[in-house]
């Protein structure tokens, strides 16, 4: 009897509770007053994620206008800096080194001193040489000194040739030139106006000939040697421009010249030389420099033209996105184009009865389109990361 009234008392309770529980859910239901109180101090209320992510906020974009010009098609190929001109400076007598008047990377005018050699030996060479010319002088003078009485010029011309042979003048006449030219050669001058490179001797030390002592270098203007594929060589042309850039200096662009076109293909590689020369006027570019150049090959008038950041490719066709709106913000609006010509930054935009015409003084989209849909709204900025677009 116990068990079952204790039953019965666990039923009642737990049918108290649940009557409960159903009318406060039903208050709920049916727009009670707690569905809508405002929440206490201290707690955060729910937000949707609607309300968050607000979808007509204007995403920052960067534009360009669409141009009417000329295209210029260029040609691009690595390349490597060379001196315009380079001397190796080579000892053409032996002897010890009495003093360096330069070092490395010196700007030196042309017929600059540079090394000085020991010249006591070459000196007594001259002084020997002089003494036997003086001897040989002598015996010539004394072998024609009563010709001059001789009417026959022939004859005086014979005698003084034979006198020139006896006396051995001739002979000391070279012997004496050689030996002053032995002299001249301690005194090394530099060959033309440049900068000192490669310093390998110092003082005190012996040279021999052949020796190399220094090169000169002469990097006004630098030239820029391209190796340029066989197939692209008939574009280019002697005087057209041509824009460097070197890995040493990143974010600069140097404008040259194109010099010589070497009419040479080499087998192995299909390539020719070109040579380009870039003003140098502060020696910034040395020799041997890795250099990427763009030579201008072709020009096409009257085209018009978008940065090639604006093209995209969507379901197999080409397209880009227009800007349309007053001020900076407005609507991207897809286009369907087709592309023609191209260079290293701009894209030709051909006219297509399927495609979409697109007019010069246009604005298109060139970044922060790549995730756009068509009509989405967008804000043209200046720079799409500092704007607080989505890096793409």
């Amino acid at each position: 009897m116990r068990r079952f009234l204790s039953i019965l008392a666990v039923v009642a309770v737990l049918s108290v509770l649940g009557g409960g529980i159903y009318l406060k859910i039903s208050g709920r239901n049916a727009g009670g007053t707690e569905a809508s109180a405002t929440p206490a101090d201290g707690e955060t209320p729910e937000v949707s994620a609607t309300t968050t992510f607000a979808t007509d906020v204007a995403i920052p974009v960067e534009g360009a206008v669409v141009l009417r010009d000329t295209l210029v098609v260029s040609v691009s190929a690595a390349a490597q800096t060379a001196a315009a001109r380079e001397a190796k400076i080579l000892a053409q007598v032996e002897g010890r080194v009495l003093s360096v008047a330069v070092r490395e990377n010196a700007g030196v005018r042309g017929g600059r001193l540079l090394i000085v050699l020991d010249s006591t030996e070459y000196a007594l060479g001259v002084a020997r040489a002089a003494a036997a010319y003086a001897r040989s002088e002598a015996s010539y003078r004394e072998q024609i000194l009563f010709d001059d009485q001789i009417e026959d010029q022939e004859i005086r011309a014979e005698r003084e040739r034979v006198a020139r042979a006896k006396s051995g003048l001739d002979e000391a006449e070279v012997g004496l030139r050689e030996a002053q030219l032995r002299l001249e050669r301690t005194r090394i001058a530099a060959p033309f106006s440049g900068r000192v490179a490669s310093l390998k001797v110092v003082e005190g030390q012996n040279v021999r000939v052949g020796d190399e002592l220094l090169s000169i270098v002469d990097l006004q203007p630098i030239r820029v040697e391209v190796q340029v594929l066989e197939s692209e060589i008939g574009l280019l042309a002697e005087g057209r421009r041509a824009s460097v850039a070197f890995a040493a200096f990143p974010g600069e662009t140097f404008v040259g010249t194109i010099a010589t076109i070497n009419p040479w293909v080499e087998r192995d590689t299909r390539t020719a030389k070109v040579t380009v020369t870039v003003p140098n006027p502060d020696g910034r570019i040395l020799p041997g420099m890795y250099a990427r150049v763009s030579l201008e090959a072709r020009k096409f008038p009257d085209r018009v033209m978008v940065p090639r950041a604006a093209v995209l490719e969507r379901d197999r066709r080409t397209m880009l996105f227009v800007f349309e709106g007053e001020g900076q913000t407005g609507l991207a609006k897809w286009r369907y184009v087709t592309t023609g010509l191209a260079n290293d930054s701009l894209v030709e935009i051909m006219p297509d009865r399927e495609a979409d015409a697109l007019a010069p003084g246009e604005i298109v989209l060139i970044d922060g389109h790549y995730t756009l849909i068509h009509d989405a709204r967008v804000r043209l900025v200046d720079n799409v990361r500092a704007a607080g677009g989505r890096p793409q």
